[in-house]
Formats: structure tokens, sequence, C-alpha cells
């Protein structure tokens, strides 16, 4: 079974048409990056899957079921956690405090054991588990904006632009903490501007065009492809 599948999905703010009827698949443990230039329709496509934007038509499954008509909550409760470009963490509040916002939905005990793992993938999180999130570096609070998505225990994580405005080190780790978590069989569906980042870590890819699917396949396969740089992404690769 399919973990995700989206059908001529189209979505439109305002009389700006974003999506253009963009259709693809995640299958259980693997990673699908979405790659494109700057309003491709990278970023709608994740918040429509999330439930943020209501698509004008297509579909969206999940693991069989239909998402289109359901509430954001409605989503994270079926197991799809969104972690959403510019890290948005609330600043206010502990390293902590955030990690067990990530877990609100959850009923069961092992939310403690959790918070102890994301100690485990980030340990910088630990020293700082009682410091304000907003005082954090920019990597810090991508760290923590990551580990506060994967205390839902999600069955597909979204994330959008892991890397942005980081360090070259800082990405360098996150993008270790990623393979970790592939290797560990969580599926994953990543929009990312580093290009060789992103074919390196995933299984496939879809190339966005004006909101359009423009290419597709292994993502080994689309390494040093001209026609990603060229044709897609400006040759920004």
């Amino acid at each position: 079974m399919k973990a995700l599948e989206l059908q001529g999905l189209e979505v439109a703010y305002g009389a700006v048409r974003a999506l253009k009827g963009v259709s693809l698949e995640v299958y259980p443990g693997e990673v699908v990056t979405l790659l494109g230039a700057n309003g491709a329709g990278k970023s709608t496509t994740l918040r429509a899957i999330s439930g943020l934007v209501r698509p004008r038509a297509g579909s969206i499954s999940f693991m069989g079921e239909p998402l289109t008509r359901l509430s954001p909550v409605q989503i994270v409760r079926r197991g799809i956690a969104h972690c959403p470009e510019g890290r948005r963490v609330f600043a206010g509040l502990s390293v902590h405090e955030n990690l067990l916002l990530g877990a609100s939905g959850r009923r069961d005990r092992g939310i403690g054991e959790d918070i102890q793992r994301m100690f485990g993938l980030f340990p910088i999180l630990l020293e700082r588990r009682n410091q304000a999130a907003g005082t954090l570096s920019g990597g810090e609070q991508q760290m923590l904006a990551l580990a506060r998505a994967l205390m839902s225990r999600p069955k597909l994580l979204l994330l959008d632009e892991p890397s942005l405005g980081l360090a070259p080190l800082v990405v360098r780790s996150i993008f270790g903490t990623l393979k970790a978590l592939k290797a560990a069989g969580t599926t994953i569906l990543l929009v990312e501007q580093n290009v060789n980042l992103a074919l390196e870590l995933a299984d496939r890819a879809y190339v966005l065009r004006t909101g359009q699917v423009a290419l597709e396949g292994q993502a080994k396969e689309l390494q040093g492809d001209e026609r990603v740089a060229r044709a897609y992404l400006g040759g920004a690769a």
C-alpha cells in the first residue's frame, strides 16, 4: 500500500494557480524529495497534504484513506507531522516544553522515553532543555523543530527546507540525523534547496516547475542530470 498518494492536485491562492494537477506517491519507508525553483509549488504541496490549504481539485490519500476533507488536527492524528520552513518554534517556551507540545495529541506512556530519544538524536537539545527556544541559534531551532515533529511518532514526516539559512556544519549534522531516520524506516517527503544533499538522501525525486511535475525518477539517476539544473532549477544545482 502507498503511504501517500496525490492525484491531480490543484491549489489556488485567489487568481494564482499554485498547483496545476500535481500527482505523486510515497511508499512506506521511502524518502522522496520535491525539487524546484522558488515558487514552483513545493511548500504548497506540503501545506495541502497537512490541511493548511484546501485543494481546489484532485485528491490526497494517506494509507489508502482520503485526507482532503480533514482538518489539520485530524491529519496529525492520522500520523502526519509537518516541520515547516522557518522552524517556527514556540519562542517563549523551553526546549522541553516544545517537545511536550509535539506529543500533545498522544495518550500513551512513552512520551518521556521519546524525549530522551530526541536528546540522543540532538545532544545539544539536552544541554539546552531548560532554555527558551527563542534564544537558541538557528541550527538549534531547526533541530528542535524536527524533534518536536518526531515527538508525535509520525508515520509520515513532511520536512520543508531544513537547511535554509544554516551554516554548512549544521546542515551536515541535520542531514546526518535524517540519514539515521531513514535507516530506521521513517517515511519522509522532503522539500530542500540543496539539490545534491536532497538527492543523496532520497530514494526518488519529483521536480516541480510552475506548479506541475516536470520530471521524476530515481534520485541516483537524477544526480548530475543536466535537465534538473538547466530546465527546472535554473542552474542552481
